[in-house]
């Protein structure tokens, strides 16, 4: 806090001695320092609460960022519901148009064709493959019971 040397300290020692008087010094000394450690509780007591509150409004606009993102993917996800009921009841409109003219049975499987074409392919995921024939006669080699066994049967 101060910036005072231990020279500096040892004068003002001296100086309390002489003018309080060596009677009443250690009174003061133990009064001084009760003072000093209540200002050092209530300094750092305030230093946490400033870093609670600080804290606080961190998560607190933390919140509502997630609060407005929440919103933004709610009202996205409305949309894209609204367009794909839009979708759906033009293809019903168009089946069934289809389904009441000649040849729309023709027509509308030109059309799954095309919507077929135009859709992504499933993606397909690695499989593992299956023990090749060469791990089977390794099994079979290793233990020549089951092998005879087999021959047997």
């Amino acid at each position: 806090m101060f910036d005072i040397g231990f020279s500096e300290l040892l004068v003002i020692g001296v100086v309390a001695l002489i003018v309080i008087g060596p009677e009443r010094l250690p009174k003061v000394a133990r009064t001084a320092g009760s003072l000093i450690g209540r200002l050092n509780r209530y300094v750092s007591q305030v230093k946490q609460d400033v870093e609670r509150d600080i804290q606080l409004d961190e998560l607190r606009k933390a919140q509502k960022e997630m609060q407005e993102t929440a919103q933004k993917y709610e009202i996205m996800a409305e949309e894209t519901g609204q367009a794909v009921k839009a979708e759906a009841g033009q293809v019903e409109k168009t089946i069934a148009a289809m389904s009441a003219t000649d040849g729309g049975l023709a027509a509308a499987m030109k059309d799954l064709e095309a919507l077929e074409e135009l859709q992504e392919p499933p993606i397909e995921t690695a499989k593992e493959e299956e023990p090749q024939p060469q791990q089977a006669q390794m099994e079979l080699l290793l233990d020549p019971t089951e092998h005879e066994v087999k021959k047997a049967s």
